[in-house]
């Protein structure tokens, strides 16, 4: 039986719309700007971030067509749009449009005469429906357009290949776009907002395992939101549970992307989030040429970053990678590592794993979450780490302001009883000595400064 403060809790979170006023604002301006010229925006984000439910809280008091892009025979997908024109555009159609081609430039003429706002989500699977439709949408488009008052969306979770539709010059719709939107993960303020509505006495502990999981998505946050799970220990029975739906979810966000190469690209996944993060340590181990991979998946797919010491050259070798999403992270080191374990429903061996490791694992995390807090509280012109060769005198965060001259050098631990400033200042001594007339400030940061 589902209890009364568990019901409260999920009409509490579905109904509840956090954060987003800047994309709301500015998707609200195109829609103004759309009624005396047609816009072609498009849409980008990992799948689970929220762009569906932004797009229609943004246009939800608009006339506003939403289109779904099934992998499906185009004509079956057509007459579900068809109907969506029907109910919602209240106009008459004669004859048939069976192909979405015919269906675009029924709306595109029909927009001379009235503005509505037409959303296509998964714009990226028309590439398995019909691959020709981007091409005859660019003909439609140029030849209309400037009649047109319509406001076009589209919206895309494969990121890599909704940036090859609109940013490679060698597609149809390359330069047709006129604004793009990057939907993001919520910020530390949001989900402290989140747990706060839920958790008013919420712990700092409760925060840092909320953001290691969930890094702000906002579907994981509903999912645990909904589960009323905002302590570490609620979380971990949540996620290692029978038909949970964290388990398959590095997969399911991220299958459509690499296809059939899945496998390499996973495994190199694995080992950056279990710390191996370089380019020799993931090659020595799987004994292949790993170059061509790290680049698509830093340029194409955008799921890794390359950190270099902080005021090294940009041709520096000394090159270290990391993942930049929290919840694929914690997959890839937890769930996908020991998926042997998953299959045979060992879930009390993976809270095991988990809580073992715990308190190391959330001491990296705890430093990206102190770079996000610091890069959005701080007026900077770098951020990042240091380290030197042999990954000698290693430091968690520096933060320069070049105008300021001023140097924020700071060392991350769980227990602030484990740092030393003393420590600190003696790996900063070659740092420091490339930072001439700089005003240094050393801190330490950890669970009590979240």
């Amino acid at each position: 039986m589902i209890s009364i403060k568990l019901i409260s809790v999920m009409q509490k979170i579905m109904l509840k719309f956090y954060n987003r006023e800047k994309e709301i604002e500015q998707l609200n301006q195109i829609e103004q700007l759309s009624q005396t010229s047609a816009q072609m925006t498009f849409v980008i984000g990992r799948r689970r971030i929220g762009k569906t439910a932004l797009l229609k809280k943004a246009f939800n008091e608009k006339t506003m067509l939403y289109f779904f892009v099934e992998k499906k025979n185009e004509a079956l997908l057509c007459e579900e749009f068809v109907t969506e024109i029907r109910n919602k555009l209240q106009v008459n159609i004669y004859g048939e449009l069976r192909n979405f081609k015919s269906i675009f430039g029924f709306l595109m003429d029909l927009s001379q005469t009235r503005n509505f706002t037409l959303i296509i989500d998964e714009f990226q699977e028309f590439k398995s429906v019909n691959a020709s439709v981007y091409s005859e949408m660019q003909n439609v488009w140029d030849s209309a357009k400037d009649a047109s008052k319509l406001n076009l969306v589209l919206c895309g979770s494969v990121y890599s290949m909704m940036k090859q539709i609109f940013e490679n010059s060698k597609e149809p719709l390359f330069g047709r776009a006129t604004a793009r939107m990057h939907v993001k993960a919520f910020d530390i303020a949001t989900l402290k907002m989140i747990i706060g509505d839920y958790k008013p006495n919420f712990t700092n502990e409760d925060v840092l395992a909320f953001y290691l999981l969930t890094g702000g998505v906002a579907k994981y946050v509903e999912l645990l939101a909904q589960a009323n799970a905002f302590s570490l220990e609620k979380i971990v029975d949540v996620v290692f549970a029978e038909n949970s739906l964290f388990l398959d979810e590095g997969k399911n966000v991220l299958i459509d992307e690499f296809g059939k190469e899945y496998g390499n690209y996973f495994s190199i996944l694995s080992l950056i989030a279990s710390s191996k993060t370089s380019r020799s340590e993931v090659e020595s181990i799987l004994g292949i040429n790993i170059g061509g991979y790290l680049d698509k998946l830093e340029n194409d797919y955008g799921l890794i970053a390359k950190v270099r010491p902080i005021l090294s050259k940009p041709a520096s070798k000394s090159v270290k990678y990391r993942l930049n999403d929290n919840f694929l992270n914690f997959w890839f080191r937890f769930v996908f590592k020991y998926r042997g374990a998953i299959e045979t429903e060992n879930f009390d061996f993976m809270k095991d794993i988990f809580m073992r490791d715990y308190k190391t694992y959330s001491g990296i995390i705890l430093e990206r979450y102190f770079r996000e807090k610091i890069s959005k509280e701080m007026n900077l012109s770098q951020l990042g780490s240091y380290w030197e060769t042999g990954n000698k005198n290693e430091i968690d965060i520096v933060a320069l302001n070049e105008y300021e001259k001023t140097a924020l050098i700071a060392e991350v631990k769980r227990n602030k009883d484990k740092i030393d400033l003393k420590i600190l200042k003696e790996k900063s001594v070659q740092l420091i000595n490339n930072l001439p007339g700089y005003i240094i400030n050393y801190q330490g940061f950890s669970l009590e400064n979240m």
